[in-house]
């Protein structure tokens, strides 16, 4: 890569095989919202349908939410060259993406998840493919944009605990995945430390801080904070977003939309990379928190986590028209 991009997401890549079922029983804990979803044991089940999207993931998602949005945007993702990697590739290239800092593996499988989908939520049987991790050499962007990684992609985190310190023109965007989050914080403190916007949702807030119990948005966004990103913001679901900037705690809620979401794939990932978009274009704080739900609302309305995703007109148009309670206020318990 010999030019400066505005946004690079580094992550992993992989084609969902969303699979609509069509029975199934879901059981939730009496006042709770823990779930399980079952099916009958060692017997053949319909389904209605198995739909395969490919060039999916949080980085990936976020750089075509990026490049739909109008900047130039890269992906450092790891792939097979596989049939499913080439239809990766068809993807990003249609979109716009630079792919100079793909890798391509002759001896690795690009990575294949499935989602078993049933009404408007999924449950995913992910499974990260262990790839030749490797840190290439490219012109620091004005963003870049941190997530989901296989647990073997080690290299890749060391490499940033460098890179970043000796780059604070980039402003690092952290959205981690599941295998981030388990690796603690004492293990990526640097990433923590060199973050400029950290989100993720409450439940993992709180697996993040090591509370074992629910605790207020205060104390998970001041205990996010202290670990260095300049700007934290915790997902709650239907009741919105908070977001801690050092100095004030703001609530923006969920775009109003009476239609039933259709699938809830990437909606976390549609808000976290809109509001960092935003952020890029120069929108201050309280007006790129307005972005994040639009794209979450356009992303649940189409299957899987890309097809909604907006342009820039788009979304303008959108918030030309929202109500006059769809607004950033000041967070009060």
């Amino acid at each position: 890569m010999q030019k400066q991009l505005d946004f690079i997401a580094i992550g992993d890549i992989v084609v969902d095989n969303f699979i609509k079922l069509k029975e199934a029983e879901v059981h939730c804990a009496e006042g709770t919202e823990e779930c399980t979803i079952s099916m009958r044991w060692g017997d053949k089940i319909p389904f209605k349908s198995s739909t395969p999207i490919s060039a999916v993931g949080n980085s990936p998602n976020a750089a075509v939410a990026s490049a739909r949005l109008g900047l130039s945007t890269g992906l450092m993702v790891w792939m097979g060259e596989d049939r499913l990697g080439d239809e990766c590739m068809d993807v990003l290239v249609r979109e716009g993406i630079d792919t100079s800092l793909v890798s391509r593996s002759n001896s690795v499988p690009t990575n294949a998840h499935y989602v078993l989908s049933f009404q408007a939520e999924r449950t995913i049987l992910i499974k990260h493919n262990e790839f030749p991790y490797r840190f290439p050499e490219f012109p620091a962007p004005s963003f870049l944009y941190l997530s989901s990684l296989a647990p073997s992609a080690g290299v890749i985190h060391d490499a940033l605990f460098e890179w970043l310190p000796k780059h604070p023109e980039t402003k690092l965007i952290f959205q981690p995945g599941t295998f981030q989050i388990e690796e603690g914080t004492e293990a990526l403190a640097p990433i923590y430390k060199n973050t400029y916007l950290f989100v993720c949702n409450k439940e993992e807030a709180e697996l993040i801080l090591g509370y074992k119990k629910p605790q207020d948005f205060p104390t998970l966004l001041s205990g996010i904070a202290s670990l260095g990103p300049k700007i934290v913001i915790i997902t709650d679901g239907p009741d919105g977003a908070v977001a801690f900037d050092g100095s004030q705690m703001l609530h923006v809620p969920m775009y109003p939309d009476s239609r039933a979401p259709i699938d809830r794939t990437g909606a976390g990932d549609a808000f976290t990379s809109t509001v960092g978009i935003a952020l890029a274009l120069g929108k201050p704080l309280h007006e790129a928190l307005l972005w994040g739900p639009v794209n979450s609302m356009s992303v649940v309305q189409a299957l899987g986590a890309q097809a909604g995703l907006l342009s820039r007109q788009a979304i303008e148009s959108y918030l030309e028209s929202a109500p006059a309670e769809y607004r950033v206020t000041k967070y009060s318990e």
